[in-house]
């Protein structure tokens, strides 16, 4: 399968902004890298600001995928579908060089992505609530929509904290939301 023209802007502008910083990528640059026109670059991609939110949704989709597999791999027990897909998610962050590199960039001037994945972070929390309420779905779960709503929020929102500031392993952090996780959804 042939790899896009965007694709490619994508994956450089990922490698550009792990090499030497989000706010040293310019338009010019991916251009040289991918070995097309700066116009080019501007058809694929527009602005930079829409650079950014490709390369946020591409990281988006990759863990959200991590989060399908684990729920496959877990289709009669939901407690243990979130915590091998909170488990997969962490060990993914911790493994990801883009988001070191936005995470790592709040020490110095080259910020402009951390709000992507803070305090703008609309529609990454819903597009991740969106897959998960979709996968919960087979399930049978005792609870009425809006307190499903609110478990569903709760757990994304306590795996999106870890992801940006981990405070324990992968497998410890899994187990924690998924006590936690099991509770909400046995009443107890």
């Amino acid at each position: 399968m042939a790899v896009s023209t965007r694709e490619r802007v994508v994956d450089a502008a990922v490698r550009l902004t792990v090499d030497i910083g989000w706010s040293q990528v310019t338009m010019a640059k991916l251009a040289d890298r991918v070995g097309v026109s700066r116009q080019t670059v501007y058809n694929e991609i527009g602005t930079k600001p829409g650079l950014a939110e490709a390369m946020i949704l591409r990281e988006l989709e990759r863990f959200l995928h991590v989060v399908s597999v684990a729920f496959d791999e877990h289709p009669d027990d939901l407690v243990e579908a979130i915590r091998a897909s909170a488990r997969g998610v962490l060990e993914h962050a911790h493994d990801n060089l883009l988001l070191h590199a936005v995470v790592s960039a709040t020490h110095g001037a080259d910020t402009e992505l951390l709000p992507l994945l803070t305090t703008h972070a609309e529609s990454l929390l819903a597009a991740a609530k969106a897959v998960v309420a979709e996968r919960l779905a087979p399930y049978d779960v005792d609870l009425g929509p809006a307190h499903l709503d609110a478990a569903i929020d709760m757990v994304v929102r306590v795996v999106l904290s870890h992801v940006m500031q981990p405070s324990g392993t992968p497998a410890a952090t899994a187990d924690d939301i998924a006590w936690i996780a099991a509770r909400v959804l046995r009443g107890q």
